[in-house]
């Protein structure tokens, strides 16, 4: 079944919830461009997620994030994947409600751990007990992602097209955002 997007949607979440996978997909099967905020920071910087921390500090980076949202906001409209605390700002968060239209990938703490476990590019997770950090940051951040326009849930069981069903299934409740091409 065709659709036409009629707004930026935005991939909001923990790291490891999905949201380059499910963000690429869902822009494939609406035939939109996928943009994803980390990607274009790191182009823009000619250096990685990390390497920014470390050299810059987050603040820094979080300036540039909000710059990038802006500017990709204001593109025509697209899947945007954004990076887990991208969402945590107000201003990112009033920006994407004013522009687009959040969609929170909810996922249970072992799913996020299993999923980045054994990557290195998580410089949040760069301590003694990442789990434990994965855990923390988790707690902290569910209660504003909570706040995002549309929450779709995550499960160990659900491949990249059965999530890009469910969020498809979510959005087409919302006529602002989705239009189903008869």
């Amino acid at each position: 079944m065709p659709f036409r997007l009629k707004k930026t949607v935005v991939m909001v979440g923990m790291m490891g919830a999905g949201k380059t996978a499910i963000g690429t997909a869902l822009a494939l099967r609406l035939q939109v461009p996928f943009r994803d905020s980390d990607a274009e920071i790191e182009k823009a910087a000619n250096s990685s997620i990390a390497e920014i921390f470390e050299r810059d500090g987050e603040p820094f980076f979080r300036d540039r994030e909000t710059e990038i949202i802006g500017r990709l906001l204001d593109d025509a409209p697209a899947v945007l994947s954004t990076g887990g605390g991208a969402f945590l700002r107000q201003e990112n968060r009033q920006m994407i409600s004013t522009k687009g239209a959040s969609i929170w990938l909810r996922a249970e703490l072992e799913l996020l751990w299993q999923r980045v476990k054994h990557k290195s590019t998580r410089p949040l997770l760069r301590t003694d007990d990442p789990h434990r950090t994965l855990a923390d940051i988790k707690e902290q951040r569910d209660p504003i992602y909570n706040l995002a326009d549309i929450t779709v849930d995550a499960d160990f069981d659900l491949s990249i097209e059965d999530m890009t069903d469910r969020v498809i299934s979510a959005m087409s409740d919302r006529p602002d955002l989705l239009e189903v091409i008869e």
